[in-house]
């Protein structure tokens, strides 16, 4: 039996592209068993997959406000005792930033990441013992599975290849949706992620209370949840004009992921929670402004990219803000969300009609 480290600590996006490459260790390896540092706000997620073991929270968020008092407190002498638990075969780094590297020098394992080409801080790589070479052109996900399999030494999945065949198999998160199921399954709804970190990331108010109201028209509740208080204030405004929409209370990760397991469909913003939805295979419209989605975006199965930029060429409409999202109106994610939403008729989940 082979025990390995993860070191993944943040954001939530990152830590959800790492599952799939734990699938394909655990089928390549069966014999392997995983334990992963990740930041204590994100430490839900790894134990939802079968292949770990032991989650140990890190704080470096918080710790680096007073870096000094940290390193002399019970709370950090505590984390380092967590990682000396075990004996490691190996610690994977799979952030590649100075700080995921520092992290894996205070375990006596071997250290693999990326090479100095490869990592996001090139620095970072003068930290690992193995280096491996892997294309910056290609999805994070598809990323970090190409790393664990040279690490690993097991064969490279066919899909994280740069030019690998048209019918490769996509990369499998391990978590099994219906974990999240209430007992009593929730009507028809379509979930509204519309949170996000940057102000033009975010789509348009008025767009979200014009899709709200078509999709009652075709007898869909809508559900929002928040994280911080300008978000909450947003969704309110939203669900103010439309009372068919719901705004949740304030939930923990594991409370998102139940009310996006018993939704039809998501419509997200470039979030955190939109790759959650992937991870839970729910059909989903992400919006994506200044951003764009190609080696980052919402990974996996029924998962529909709408990029305002390739509307820009459509007649002009009156401007809203952020502007940026003008030419994405809700007639153009209507018409990709009810397709994702006929989808969702046809597959098994914790919604009923």
């Amino acid at each position: 039996m082979r025990r390995v480290l993860i070191v993944k600590t943040s954001s939530m996006g990152d830590v959800i592209h790492t599952l799939p490459a734990l699938t394909d260790a655990k089928k390549a390896c069966p014999d392997i068993i995983f334990d992963w540092v990740v930041e204590e706000g994100f430490a839900e997620i790894p134990a939802w997959h079968p292949a770990v073991d032991r989650v140990i929270p890190v704080a470096i968020r918080r710790w680096r406000k007073n870096i000094w008092a940290t390193m002399g407190s019970t709370e950090w002498k505590q984390f380092r005792n967590q990682l000396r638990k075990h004996h490691y075969d190996l610690v994977i780094d799979a952030q590649g930033l100075l700080k995921s590297a520092w992290l894996t020098r205070l375990v006596k394992a071997p250290t693999a990441g990326y090479d100095k080409k490869s990592v996001r801080e090139s620095l970072a790589a003068f930290f690992y013992q193995h280096k491996y070479s892997v294309s910056k052109e290609l999805h994070a996900v598809e990323r970090i599975r190409q790393l664990f399999a040279q690490a690993l030494n097991y064969p490279v999945p066919e899909s994280a290849r740069t030019n690998g065949p048209l019918n490769a198999v996509r990369g499998t998160y391990g978590i099994d949706p219906q974990r999240f199921c209430s007992r009593t399954p929730e009507k028809a709804n379509v979930v509204f992620l519309h949170g996000t970190t940057r102000d033009d990331k975010h789509y348009p108010e008025v767009y979200w209370q014009q899709l709200a109201v078509q999709l009652a028209d075709r007898g869909f509740r809508v559900r929002m949840v928040w994280g911080s208080e300008q978000e909450q204030a947003r969704a309110k405004r939203i669900a103010a004009q439309v009372p068919t929409v719901e705004v949740l209370p304030r939930l923990n990760i594991q409370g998102v992921a139940g009310v996006l397991a018993q939704a039809n469909a998501v419509v997200a913003v470039d979030t955190g929670l939109g790759h959650l939805t992937a991870a839970l295979g729910i059909p989903a419209v992400s919006l994506y402004g200044p951003t764009l989605p190609g080696l980052i975006g919402a990974y996996g199965d029924n998962q529909v990219h709408l990029c305002a930029g390739d509307y820009s060429s459509l007649p002009n409409t009156e401007l809203v803000e952020p502007a940026v999202f003008t030419p994405l109106t809700p007639a153009h994610v209507l018409q990709e969300l009810e397709k994702q939403l006929q989808l969702a008729a046809q597959r098994t989940n914790c919604v009923t009609s």
